[in-house]
């Protein structure tokens, strides 16, 4: 299905569609790689909206349509990164880490990727990956870094990241949902 895309910052009128949004995301697309007694309770505990992404101006939506159709633009996937230490989890996640990263020393953190699963394998998640990478770069980041799904992980292997560790995160319940803590460095010279 060929798709016309728009990108822009995400704002707090998004939150309601996002809400069902990473829900049908994590349901639809993360199933083969997770139990749904993993996915109930991580959508209760580490998926979920980021309220401080959308703060801070650094989470992103793709609105797209279908070339031929009539239709208006919906809300495709949303993605952000964060100049901030937490590295993964939405408002609910306990672990709310705020302190401000240096670009200097500090990876950027490439965080929250979902995609609506009909809108998924057409490039939306490659869209909103490029924007966090250009906005980071511009504020001086030349390393990102994320905890990326197992299903995350082909899609941020394929743009240059590296697994560094697993992870298993406490999702409540006596659940653990691994994750791979991936890298990505950026020479200077390409900026």
């Amino acid at each position: 299905m060929p798709i016309e895309t728009q990108i822009r910052v995400a704002t707090e009128d998004d939150v309601p569609v996002l809400r069902t949004l990473i829900d049908a995301s994590v349901r639809g697309l993360q199933a083969e790689d997770y139990t749904a007694l993993q996915i109930d309770n991580a959508l209760k505990t580490v998926f979920g909206v980021d309220s401080q992404l959308i703060a801070d101006g650094t989470y992103f939506v793709v609105e797209a349509r279908p070339v031929d159709a009539a239709k208006r633009f919906v809300i495709a996937g949303c993605g952000g990164w964060s100049r901030r230490q937490k590295l993964h989890g939405g408002d609910a996640w306990t672990e709310q880490r705020l302190e401000l990263l240096d670009p200097a020393t500090d990876a950027a953190k490439i965080r929250a990727f979902f995609i609506a699963p009909e809108f998924a394998r057409l490039g939306i998640g490659t869209r909103i990956l490029e924007a966090c990478e250009a906005a980071a770069l511009a504020e001086g980041f030349r390393r990102f870094e994320m905890s990326a799904t197992l299903t995350g992980v082909k899609l941020f292997g394929a743009r240059g990241y590296v697994a560094i560790d697993r992870m298993a995160l406490d999702i409540g319940g006596g659940e653990t949902l691994p994750v791979v803590r991936m890298e990505k460095r950026v020479d200077a010279d390409r900026c």
